[in-house]
């Protein structure tokens, strides 16, 4: 078990209590892979940064890396932070109506379809609640809990091209990823979180395990596989060469140089409330 976990919990009114193994560090079992075999190539537009993976896929010091010039231009996409607003979990009701704000003022100036992502589908139901209720007019789908097929593909229905409305998601569900709206279908996306994962017992073991293995606990199990779910997100915006969108990333944490570190190299963020302020003739 120095690289995997076991937790147990108990399901359904008589109580059964259901087992499960959770392999954290795959890289024990990848390295005899890695040995048999004349060459290993990994590729995906999320392998960074590269001692997370190398660590976690088993790799050696002596592993090439090349990033593969992207395809995009910054042009392309919009990125904008909104580093004023806190969505921690202490500060998400306060977060609602300034995210129900942005969201309006983008819609207005560019109406069309986007995607907005929130860390729980608590706090995205509570956020879509809070933009219906500011904003009747403007379109609203949200995903489901426990949704099957048909609910997810009535879900990515709504994005036709040409329409108008925003859909809510769970960053890191079935909409973060693997979906192709290109062109008008999706213009632009709001991630209100960083996507860490929940800090309970079960991550708070893998943490430590993490932390004795590698000496980066936290990042290891909370801060890099976040940023990988926003980026994953964020990607859904831009899939051919000739689509353009807006992205806004809200939390205050964006500002810190760590974390845009970690975003792609081809963004180019700016801070969209240092923009409001010097908009309305008030100083940075």
């Amino acid at each position: 078990f120095d690289v995997s976990i076991a937790e147990v919990s108990e399901t359904g009114a008589s109580g059964q209590a259901r087992l499960c193994i959770r392999n954290i560090v795959p890289a024990p079992f990848l390295k005899a892979r890695h040995a048999a075999t004349a060459a290993s190539v990994f590729f995906s537009a999320t392998l960074s940064p590269p001692r997370f993976y190398a660590d976690m896929l088993g790799l050696d010091a002596h592993a090439a890396w090349l990033e593969v010039e992207t395809p995009f231009e910054a042009g392309q996409l919009d990125v904008r932070t909104h580093v004023h607003i806190s969505t921690r979990w202490r500060r998400r009701h306060d977060s609602l109506a300034p995210i129900a704000a942005l969201m309006a003022e983008q819609y207005g100036r560019e109406p069309g379809n986007y995607l907005a992502f929130f860390s729980s589908f608590d706090y995205m139901e509570r956020a879509a609640a809070n933009f219906s209720s500011q904003h009747p007019d403007v379109p609203c789908w949200l995903q489901v809990r426990s949704g099957n097929d048909e609910t997810r593909t009535s879900f990515l229905q709504r994005f036709v091209a040409g329409g108008r409305g925003v859909g809510f998601a769970v960053l890191g569900g079935a909409f973060g990823e693997g979906i192709d709206l290109p062109g008008s279908r999706l213009i632009g996306a709001f991630i209100a979180t960083l996507g860490l994962p929940e800090m309970n017992a079960v991550n708070e073991e893998v943490r430590r395990r993490l932390q004795a293995s590698f000496g980066s606990g936290y990042d290891y199990a909370y801060l890099f596989p976040g940023l990988r779910k926003v980026v994953q997100a964020a990607g859904r915006v831009i899939r051919t060469s000739t689509d353009r969108g807006t992205l806004h990333l809200v939390d205050d944490r964006f500002a810190d140089p760590e974390i845009r570190a970690l975003l792609p190299t081809w963004w180019r963020p700016r801070d969209a409330s240092t923009e409001t302020q010097a908009g309305n003739g008030q100083a940075p």
